[in-house]
């Protein structure tokens, strides 16, 4: 809501001053949340809540769970999402390789469990 400033002997005009620079300051505030991603986390937790069929006896530990969840990524999160699916990635190679080279290495040697037809 607006904040009230009571100053005795004040004209209209710095009143509105006082306003408009607490209006500003909100509205700057509101911007920087927006941006962050403040808001939208949230509403969407709120929503959650909102849409849980049983509500949870804690209401604050169920904000505090799903803020984590719902929130935007940072930028560590992102960075070791990208380093595991590079090693899945690598791992998976590394599985073809060793694959291929049992597949080698099986023609080389002699078959010790099969009778040669001789």
């Amino acid at each position: 809501g607006p904040v009230l400033v009571i100053s005795a002997g004040c004209n209209q005009r710095s009143s509105a001053s006082v306003f408009q620079a607490a209006d500003s300051k909100r509205e700057q505030f509101r911007r920087y949340l927006e941006k962050a991603g403040v808001l939208d986390t949230l509403t969407k937790v709120l929503v959650e809540l909102y849409e849980e069929p049983e509500k949870p006896n804690n209401a604050l530990d169920f904000l505090k769970q799903h803020m984590g969840a719902a929130g935007p990524e940072t930028p560590d999160v992102e960075a070791l999402r990208l380093e595991i699916a590079e090693l899945k990635q690598k791992y998976e190679a590394v599985l073809e390789e060793n694959k291929e080279l049992k597949a080698k290495l099986a023609q080389l040697e002699p078959h010790t469990d099969e009778k040669s037809p001789e």
